[in-house]
């Protein structure tokens, strides 16, 4: 079957149920829910937590950043933090690189 022939038959569909044409609305109207409800609405959650979590960095946490390097924070600022690595070794790293709280990570990761 080639498209001009699935365009004729879905033309004539329509021409004389009417109802046919509803059914592929109503198809892509439930797959759309579908998509909300399974990957929009809880990757938007996820990204609320990990706002909050953010907003919520004090000194003394101890976290983990998206290079996967482990400290303790020391000083917090606007759009950074800077994180002791080892004794006197401490860096500079955006606010939205530190993934994670130290005790949040599983402990078989840890070492």
């Amino acid at each position: 079957m080639n498209l001009l022939s699935i365009l004729l038959q879905a033309d004539a569909t329509v021409a004389n149920g009417g109802a046919a044409g509803y059914s592929g609305l109503i198809m892509m109207l439930l797959i759309f829910v579908v998509f909300y409800f399974f990957m929009i609405r809880p990757q938007t959650k996820r990204q609320k937590e990990i706002k909050k979590q953010r907003e919520a960095m004090k000194a003394g946490d101890k976290v983990v950043t998206a290079g996967g390097i482990y400290g303790k924070i020391r000083e917090v600022k606007d759009n950074a933090v800077i994180i002791e690595v080892a004794d006197n070794v401490k860096i500079k790293v955006d606010k939205n690189s530190v993934y994670a709280a130290a005790e949040d990570i599983p402990a078989e990761t840890k070492q």
